[in-house]
């Protein structure tokens, strides 16, 4: 059975005229998802479709998390949709990539987690990112350095400061994630943070802190009480 095209939906709960007189902070999930698609199928409208998808992956960040493939296997999507949601969500993640736009300044630890906690997060492999900052504690760039296994016997530590020595940084902040959404700090995690610590003086750039991030949530190893070796971000010397 042919699905119904949004036309064929009552004007009043068509997702574009409601996203005209609502906004799009006033749409479900479903009716944006349903703007995508266009139509439905099998008989369903496209925001009914959109709502079954999102039932079978539990949510908008399941289905953010699924593949193309796993996307186009769902009941009534096929190919087309599939890539339709696929660029959708690869245009987000790139928008948290970039923002904020221009340069932002680190007061603390959740300053830095705020704004990569959404990335990372929900990785399903380990990532370790490097965040360049300046005397003033301005982020100069975050750079994405491992991807992999976050392992201090893999990661070589000099290429954790490669970027950073080229932009004349005055100091490093670690980034990684744990998969398993547990940001508990590992002894590895550990060692690979006593490495860069003992390169960071040779270089004479600072390395501020290392966080962890789990599924929405984050551990600081500053706050946990490693030393590390000048004040965090808005801390003086006396503390």
């Amino acid at each position: 059975m042919a699905g119904r095209a949004l036309r064929e939906v009552p004007a009043s709960e068509r997702p574009r005229e409601r996203l005209a007189l609502r906004g799009p902070g006033g749409l479900t999930a479903a009716e944006l998802i349903a703007l995508l698609w266009g139509s439905g199928s099998r008989g369903l409208s496209a925001v009914d479709l959109a709502a079954e998808a999102l039932a079978r992956h539990d949510g908008l960040t399941g289905l953010a998390r699924a593949s193309e493939i796993e996307l186009a296997q769902l009941p009534g999507v096929g190919t087309a949709k599939a890539a339709q949601l696929a660029a959708a969500f690869e245009l987000g993640r790139r928008l948290l990539a970039d923002w904020p736009a221009g340069r932002w300044s680190v007061r603390s630890p959740g300053d830095v987690a705020d704004r990569l906690i959404l990335q990372m997060g929900r990785l399903e492999r380990e990532e370790l990112r490097a965040v360049a900052l300046n005397t003033k504690n301005v982020v100069l760039r975050v750079m994405t350095v491992y991807q992999g296994n976050v392992s201090s016997s893999l990661v070589r530590v000099g290429e954790l400061y490669r970027d950073a020595v080229r932009l004349n940084a005055s100091g490093l902040i670690l980034v990684h994630n744990h998969p398993s959404g547990d940001p508990t700090p590992s002894p590895d995690d550990l060692h690979l943070t006593a490495e860069a610590l003992a390169a960071g003086r040779l270089l004479d750039i600072a390395l501020l802190d290392h966080l962890i991030i789990g599924h929405d949530t984050y551990v600081s190893l500053r706050d946990r009480g490693v030393a590390f070796d000048r004040p965090a971000p808005g801390e003086t010397e006396a503390g």
